[in-house]
């Protein structure tokens, strides 16, 4: 079996607050260490009323801290939200005090408000300057030149490893370009999947750090003794926006308009859903069909004590033996 990891969306309930879902990651963090798996990684999310992870950096530092051997991650840093030379410290940073277990995800971003914009004093058009900001992180992370005028203290050298994130085949063809590990976001981004797989690996020009290909896909899983009660659990997924996470509704997808559905199930086919049998069946499947070297799973439970579970599952049916 190849390594699964967590991306940790870093869900707010309804009834709930920043504070307690930041306990309740940390919780799974130190869950999925003693679970074996392989990275914990933390979103950054601005403005958004069911997201606590806008302060990425500071929240992997509290993880790392709270744990001793799982890696611990940014997926991931927005970086059109920062500069290059920060970001290079923050990681620097964070790799002094956390030694080889600290990975930097680079992204985009997803389109915000003007208001937003403002906020974060970015510029409309501003992302389109990623593959330059991309390129002078990497720098300010790599050892210092002669002569060199700004330096990131800490940061140069670091050896953070660097991967680029994507939901596009842009996003991949810069991966590949650079020679930099790739992770796609299957589970809310299903559509450019197979062409962004092929632009990766068919392009792909080996650097320093990388000599092949080095896949992560995203994957929904929700797991629980039935799947009857999978399927329950994962209503709360289907209700997902920008609101805070809402409880699971019973025969929710019953109560939708047939368009409703359809548009849900499409933006949310990478989800595996079911009890253990249908799960370990689910995720060999997404396997076999994408060849990935590494699937990051992700799930939107409302009950931190069904979602510890979930991954407690997970893990038994895909990582033991």
């Amino acid at each position: 079996m190849i390594p699964i990891s967590i991306l940790d969306l870093t869900p707010i309930r309804q009834g709930g607050d920043a504070a307690t879902a930041l306990r309740e990651s940390l919780e799974l963090a130190q869950h999925a260490e003693a679970l074996g798996y392989h990275r914990y990684w933390l979103v950054e999310h601005h403005n958004t009323p069911s997201v606590a992870g806008a302060a990425t950096a500071v929240v992997m530092a509290h993880v790392a801290a709270h744990t001793k051997t799982i890696r611990v991650g940014a997926g991931g840093i927005m970086l059109p939200n920062h500069a290059p030379l920060m970001v290079a410290e923050q990681f620097g940073t964070l790799a002094a005090l956390h030694p080889g277990r600290i990975d930097l995800g680079l992204g985009r971003g997803i389109a915000n408000d003007p208001a937003t914009l403002q906020a974060l004093r970015r510029q409309p058009n501003d992302g389109a300057e990623f593959s330059r900001d991309v390129q002078e992180l990497l720098f300010f992370l790599g050892p210092a030149a002669p002569g060199q005028k700004v330096r990131a203290i800490p940061g140069e050298g670091a050896k953070v490893p660097v991967w680029l994130l994507g939901s596009s085949a842009g996003g991949a063809q810069l991966a590949a370009s650079l020679g930099l590990p790739f992770a796609f976001a299957s589970h809310f981004a299903p559509d450019q999947l197979e062409v962004a797989l092929a632009t990766y690996r068919g392009r792909f020009v080996p650097s320093p750090t990388l000599d092949k290909p080095q896949v992560m896909l995203s994957l929904t899983v929700v797991a629980a003794d039935s799947d009857d009660q999978a399927r329950l659990l994962f209503s709360t997924a289907q209700q997902a926006n920008d609101a805070p996470l809402a409880p699971p509704i019973p025969n929710y997808e019953q109560s939708l308009e047939p368009q409703r559905l359809a548009l849900i199930k499409n933006v949310l086919r990478h989800s595996v859903v079911g009890g253990p049998d249908t799960v370990k069946k689910g995720v060999a499947e997404f396997i076999a069909r994408y060849r990935p070297d590494e699937i990051i799973v992700t799930a939107q439970i409302f009950d931190h004590a069904a979602r510890l579970k979930s991954f407690e599952i997970l893990s038994r049916v895909c990582l033991s033996g």
